[in-house]
């Protein structure tokens, strides 16, 4: 690439600035281990920051972005009760669905920045997430054209 089109700083190195990284609209529901999480994240960052060289403006810029991510998911958490009477799903729930295949799935209904499908957690905004929560046992619900029956709520 020539030179003519990279950025150059006062430091003579090239790097790109970086954009905020965007905040969900919606509110920031967090489980006890999210909000715990979040916390760990903003210690670590502030950590890394602190022993950053002035001099690494790629790295500082870096973490800087995401320290003032991490810093406003913090600010803005909302603990969520997670107590679940097994009733109805609600956010905090484990919840295993059959699917129309006769497949199990189980999974526990999370906050946004805590979701891991692979892991089993979905966001409490997720398309399933939604059309379960207030549903009970033996109910049905339909997303995106797949029917999944709860089987079980804990």
């Amino acid at each position: 690439m020539s030179r003519a089109f990279v950025r150059e700083p006062e430091g003579g190195e090239a790097f790109e600035d970086l954009p905020d990284r965007p905040i969900s609209p919606h509110p920031n529901f967090v489980t006890p281990e999210g909000l715990a999480r979040i916390e760990a994240e903003v210690a670590r960052l502030e950590a890394e920051l602190s022993g950053l060289s002035p001099e690494d403006k790629v790295a500082h810029t870096r973490v800087s972005r995401d320290l003032r991510y991490w810093s406003l998911r913090k600010n803005s958490a909302q603990l969520v009760d997670e107590k679940t009477d097994g009733d109805a799903v609600r956010f905090g729930s484990t919840v295993t669905v059959l699917r129309e295949d006769d497949s199990r799935q189980t999974f526990r209904i999370v906050g946004e920045d805590e979701a891991d499908p692979h892991a089993g957690t979905i966001s409490y905004v997720a398309p399933l997430a939604r059309a379960l929560t207030g549903k009970s046992v033996g109910d049905t619900v339909t997303v995106n054209d797949h029917e999944f029956e709860i089987a079980e709520i804990r």
